[in-house]
């Protein structure tokens, strides 16, 4: 069991605090807006029913356990008094992170390990030198409590020992930690996940298909193959030489960056901003904390399907 902070009591925050609770930590979480900290305890119940009732939590896990595994405290100070671990969740403006790593340096204990959420920010430069031995990148996604992958990047004077204890530490917690070799930023999936937006903001700019239709692509043909095969191995039962054949011909070209989407910009602009405006690329009608849930419920049974069919691509550490 470690002594776990986590700064940021946000929409990852608060869900981190869960994650290395029910890993078997002890979690102080802390947030510079106290109205945001004081909506974590119910967010982190709500998280909790839904994993507890598709049977991802133990049956015995009760607000009143969670309430004791993890406590909020208003003060960065009490929140990081004898952590081991920091996990850092805040906003992801340079400026902000470089502030709080410097209230870090002067209130946390010396050999605290640093461990900063951030997507696409560089943060090692923000850190200072006195922790930059004990400093790296774990990057999740959401929800974490239901997504396990985990981007790890061992700042440039990270000791090997340290990184590889927080590796083996989440891997213990049932998790799946990528240790990528550098810094880029939004690491592997963000990446390609870009490069998809990218493409379905053209052809939907372009009127090659609506949102539904799109979607409908995804699920019922992309999104089959991806969680058993990955793209490499879908690639080998595909056939290497054909694949040859496709890049050799050219016949897909990239659209361009232009920085914006006017289907994208016209929807934010009428309010339309996601599941909890109510609307966003869908109609989104109801309570969003029920919608949540029900999405939450699918990726359950979802994950659960898939431990039973397992996958054919297979994730090995290259030294």
């Amino acid at each position: 069991m470690a002594r776990v902070a986590v700064i940021g009591a946000g929409t990852m925050g608060h869900a981190l605090a869960l994650v290395f609770a029910l890993g078997g930590h002890r979690v102080r979480l802390t947030d510079s807006n106290p109205a945001t900290l004081a909506k974590a305890q119910g967010l982190m119940e709500t998280a909790l029913a839904t994993l507890v009732q598709g049977g991802e939590a133990p049956a015995d896990w009760t607000s009143g356990h969670l309430a004791q595994a993890v406590t909020r405290h208003e003060s960065l100070e009490e929140a990081v008094d004898g952590a081991e671990l920091i996990v850092e969740a805040i906003i992801e403006v340079p400026e902000a992170k470089r502030a709080l790593y410097e209230r870090l340096d002067a209130c946390a204990p010396p050999d605290a390990i640093l461990a900063s959420n951030t997507s696409h920010l560089d943060v090692f430069p923000l850190i200072p030198k006195a922790r930059q031995r004990r400093a790296m990148i774990a990057h999740w996604y959401t929800p974490p409590y239901l997504v396990d992958l985990v981007d790890m990047i061992p700042g440039p004077d990270c000791e090997p020992a340290t990184f590889e204890q927080v590796f083996g530490m989440l891997k213990d917690m049932g998790k799946q930690p990528l240790g990528l070799k550098k810094f880029v930023p939004g690491y592997v999936a963000n990446r390609i996940q870009a490069a998809i937006g990218l493409e379905v903001q053209h052809l939907l700019d372009e009127g090659v298909a609506t949102a539904p239709e799109i979607d409908a692509a995804i699920i019922h043909g992309l999104a089959l193959r991806l969680p058993i095969l990955g793209f490499y191995a879908k690639a080998d039962f595909t056939g290497l030489a054909l694949m040859q054949a496709v890049m050799a011909n050219r016949s897909y070209t990239a659209p361009e960056p232009r920085g914006s989407s006017p289907a994208l910009d016209r929807l934010v602009a009428e309010g339309r901003t996601g599941v909890l405006a109510g609307a966003g690329y869908y109609g989104w009608p109801g309570d969003a904390a029920a919608l949540f849930e029900a999405r939450d419920r699918r990726l359950i049974a979802l994950k659960q399907a898939m431990r039973q069919i397992g996958t054919m691509a297979g994730l090995e550490r290259s030294e």
